[in-house]
């Protein structure tokens, strides 16, 4: 039951801070806005009024909104759809935005937990049993300088050497603590199954980072993971909706995954702390790309409608995006219903 409460309070979260950002940018912008609600209706209560918002609490807690001023009525003096179009789309683009702005800082905290890796140096991390490395005497944690002489400053370096040689003598220089050594070996045409040419496994050694240095990297990897959602419904039709190749998940799915990040089950070797960082990352992303895709009733689908205001100076009639969102409104929760039904008959496997 807590790590039920546990994944419905991050879940609800993750929403509400989407809705933060609709909310400041409204007041940004001069909409007043007229609730603030965590959860959804029916309400239970309203909690207090401030700036001329209710701020309310509802009974399904699996979400949030916020109500500005006018959002359907352009007749609607200082509302929200009387407001510029330009004003309209920074009201809708803030909720995904808040949302990557929290994977960045998820991220850069992940960083500060784990390091971040010195890609120009290569560490041995493992190293196979009754291999030409193991019997050169090399160990795990030695650091690889050179090989052949050429400094190696990538994985990629030292493979290229090792490989150029296969059969031939090749000599490496490794760092063991503040010790640099040197030791003779003969890479094989023909290693055994799992093992490569040296029978090593590389790595990077990692460093501390402070949060403020994290913050690039954990840009850097909300930028390649958003790239990756991005590309998700093209790799699903190329795929044909394989199992390979992943597919959306609802709340059981989710459930399971946060479950797993628990039990430090979805990234092993670290803590459970880290594992729900990468859950919560995975979640706050999702939300927020998926939110711009141009579909009706999501905000992108919205950002879409204002367009032609901007591009051909006429405003879509409210009585169409009214269908519009309707009709987009029904298929999303028709195509919800489907996707937690598949999350019982058709249950994920965490790789």
């Amino acid at each position: 039951m807590t790590t039920i409460l546990q994944f419905i309070g991050v879940l609800a979260a993750l929403i509400i801070l989407h809705e933060l950002g609709h909310f400041l940018a409204c007041r940004l912008f001069g909409v007043d806005v007229e609730e603030f609600g965590i959860g959804f209706p029916p309400r239970l209560t309203k909690l207090f009024e401030a700036g001329g918002t209710e701020y309310t609490l509802n009974w399904l807690p699996l979400g949030g909104f916020v109500r500005p001023k006018g959002e359907n009525d352009p007749e609607i003096e200082d509302g929200l759809a009387a407001a510029s179009p330009w004003v309209r789309i920074g009201v809708l683009f803030a909720g995904p935005m808040l949302n990557l702005l929290a994977a960045v800082l998820i991220y850069a905290v992940i960083f500060t937990q784990l390091g971040v890796p010195v890609t120009d140096t290569v560490k041995i991390l493992e190293i196979a049993p009754d291999s030409p490395a193991q019997q050169a005497g090399l160990q795990a944690e030695d650091v690889i300088r050179e090989v052949n002489q050429v400094p190696v400053n990538s994985s990629s370096v030292l493979r290229e050497e090792i490989y150029a040689n296969l059969g031939e003598e090749v000599t490496l220089a490794y760092q063991r603590g503040e010790e640099v050594e040197k030791v003779s070996l003969v890479p094989r045409a023909d290693p055994p199954e799992g093992q490569g040419a040296i029978g090593i496994v590389m790595t990077n050694p990692v460093r501390d980072v402070n949060i403020l240095q994290a913050l690039p990297r954990g840009a850097a990897s909300t930028a390649r993971h958003s790239v990756a959602v991005l590309s998700l419904p093209a790799q699903l039709i190329r795929d044909g909706f394989s199992g390979d190749a992943g597919r959306p998940v609802g709340y059981k799915g989710m459930y399971d995954v946060y479950q797993g990040a628990t039990e430090q089950e979805l990234v092993p070797g670290t803590s459970s702390f880290v594992n729900v960082l990468f859950f919560v990352a995975a979640i706050t992303v999702s939300l927020g790309i998926l939110n711009l895709f141009p579909i009706p009733a999501l905000d992108g689908g919205r950002i879409l409608l204002v367009l032609p205001e901007i591009i051909l100076g006429r405003r879509v009639s409210q009585k169409v995006k009214n269908v519009v969102n309707a009709v987009g409104f029904i298929s999303l929760i028709l195509l919800l219903i489907y996707i937690n039904i598949l999350d019982f008959t058709s249950p994920i496997q965490l790789p």
